[in-house]
């Protein structure tokens, strides 16, 4: 990940988290979804299952701020975020994230929140998932 041509993330095996964070959210929410995804089984074990955690990988995560994910384009031509959190608590929420990522064992890279980052991707496999702290998972 880079910022004004300069490296602020990187990592290698692992995980990219696209974080939107809702103007609802909590730290709990934060902690929920990070030992969520520092425990899905979603990396292949010896067989070519995916039965491995990221933990379990020995992986890496690479975590962006990302509050377009709450774009909504139901009206009109221009996307509303008005379900995206105000950046300040938007700001906490990615920061407690992180934290917990952390306390898992898992190293975890960042960006720099609010900034114009250039995001690059080497996708080894087809997996895309989603989860959304206002479902219960």
């Amino acid at each position: 990940m880079r910022v004004d041509r300069r490296i602020t993330g990187s990592i290698g095996s692992g995980l990219l988290v696209l974080l939107g964070v809702h103007r609802d959210d909590t730290e709990k929410d934060a902690a929920l979804l990070a030992d969520k995804i520092v425990n899905l089984r979603i990396f292949a074990d010896e067989r070519g299952l995916m039965n491995r955690s990221v933990i379990e990988a020995g992986g890496e995560i690479l975590v962006v701020s990302q509050f377009t994910l709450y774009g909504d384009c139901r009206k009109g031509r221009r996307p509303s975020y008005s379900s995206a959190a105000p950046p300040a608590l938007a700001n906490t929420l990615y920061e407690a994230f992180v934290t917990e990522v952390r306390k898992h064992g898992v190293p975890a890279a960042t960006g720099e929140f609010q900034a114009m980052m250039e995001v690059a991707l080497v996708n080894n496999g087809p997996v895309t998932l989603l989860l959304d702290s206002t479902r219960q998972f």
